[in-house]
């Protein structure tokens, strides 16, 4: 009687159906409401019927994927004209009794009901069948029928969304933990050139040179050490998105004012023009990894030293005040917008970046992990007038 075949390329449809946890009990609500002993979800395309969820009480014999002929089907008729089709009897219906459909399948009550999804799309149907009469064309069971219609095809596309979520998801990981370990060995694999580079230039400077050559190795050695520099912050950032996180050592050989100041005296080195005050009230030391705190404030100083207006000084604070130790980096320009504020210590980030000022956008970013790691953190202020990046960390995870 039944042209019975195994579905191909509807697995995902039968999946997403049977992911529904209410698609058993609807249909044997249906069943037992209706007194009909055949109900099913069916996928219903142009070419063929496919049934994705089966209660079977009548030994129909259609079990889930099973498939029949869609033009044997009044499940067609209901794709065609997204219209419910509801019979109580059969042989007494002025449309059907003479019907192909019911005459296959030895039918006598009908009701099917079109699953529609959110984008307008035609999924397939909410049926059932029985060979005795069954009333089922009246307003009580039709609207239970597309009350149950709306709740699997709300259900569908909840599934398409999430299941789309999760490629991207993926899509997005796969992409991130490709461009971190390029990252990480790109670090790696330029230290050497540069240390090369670095130990090269160091001996110029031991050499006899003219006013002309000194000044191309000066040129050469700060730009080595900028590329150290951003070849640092790389390492820093794969470590810690690979899971190895920002690294502390508290075994410290100079002390923290003294740890600040040659931070400060480095970068007057590389901008010999710009000014740079300190205020420093430091009575104790604190427990924390000075050279992460050097690398941290030196991200924090040159940021200010290269966006800072160039006639105004860089004033520093660094001091402990009332239960913590904060250190403050504040210069004069223009105002930091808050949507920039809002992702400036995300990697990749940068503000306004103007010719000269290219980089990774990766310091802040560092800054904001070491912070991090000390259980502490680092926000900024910014006006018209000036702004200020600030480090703080509670005596409670920094005290010695």
């Amino acid at each position: 009687m039944k042209d019975l075949v195994k579905a191909k390329g509807f697995e995902n449809d039968i999946d997403d159906i049977n992911q529904i946890p209410a698609v058993a009990k609807i249909l044997e609500v249906i069943c037992n409401s209706t007194g009909m002993g055949f109900a099913a979800v069916a996928k219903v395309t142009k070419d063929q019927w496919i049934a994705c969820a089966v209660n079977d009480k009548i030994n129909f014999g259609l079990g889930v994927g099973g498939e029949l002929q869609v033009e044997t089907t009044l499940c067609n008729e209901v794709m065609e004209l997204q219209q419910v089709i509801a019979i109580d009897n059969v042989s007494e219906d002025p449309i059907y009794s003479d019907h192909h459909t019911p005459k296959i399948y030895g039918l006598q009550s009908y009701i099917s009901i079109p699953i529609i999804l959110k984008n307008g799309d035609f999924f397939g149907t909410l049926c059932a069948i029985d060979p005795k009469p069954a009333l089922v064309n009246n307003e009580k069971t039709i609207t239970m029928f597309k009350l149950f219609a709306e709740l699997i095809a709300f259900n569908l596309d909840s599934l398409q969304h999430l299941n789309e979520t999760q490629v991207k998801l993926l899509e997005e990981k796969k992409i991130a933990e490709t461009r971190e370990q390029f990252i990480a060995i790109l670090g790696h694999d330029l230290r050497n050139p540069i240390n090369a580079i670095s130990n090269a230039v160091q001996l110029l400077f031991r050499s006899q040179l003219d006013e002309r050559n000194l000044r191309l190795a000066k040129v050469i050695q700060d730009s080595t050490n900028r590329t150290q520099g951003l070849i640092n912050n790389m390492l820093d950032f794969a470590s810690g998105r690979l899971g190895g996180g920002i690294k502390l050592n508290y075994d410290n050989n100079k002390n923290l004012e003294d740890t600040l100041n040659q931070v400060i005296t480095e970068l007057k080195m590389v901008y010999p023009d710009r000014s740079i005050m300190t205020v420093l009230s430091l009575e104790k030391e604190i427990r924390a990894d000075y050279k992460r705190i050097a690398q941290l404030f030196s991200n924090l100083l040159g940021n200010a030293l290269t966006h800072g207006e160039k006639q105004s000084p860089i004033l520093v604070k660094a001091a402990l005040v009332s239960n913590n130790f904060e250190l403050c980096v504040i210069n004069k320009g223009n105002k930091i917008s808050p949507d920039i504020i809002k992702h400036l210590f995300k990697p990749f980030s940068r503000g306004e970046v103007h010719h000269g000022q290219e980089g990774l956008g990766l310091g802040l970013y560092i800054a904001s992990e070491i912070a991090a790691a000390h259980k502490g953190t680092i926000w900024v202020d910014s006006t018209d007038e000036e702004t200020c990046f600030t480090f703080q960390i509670p005596f409670s995870a920094a005290e010695i």
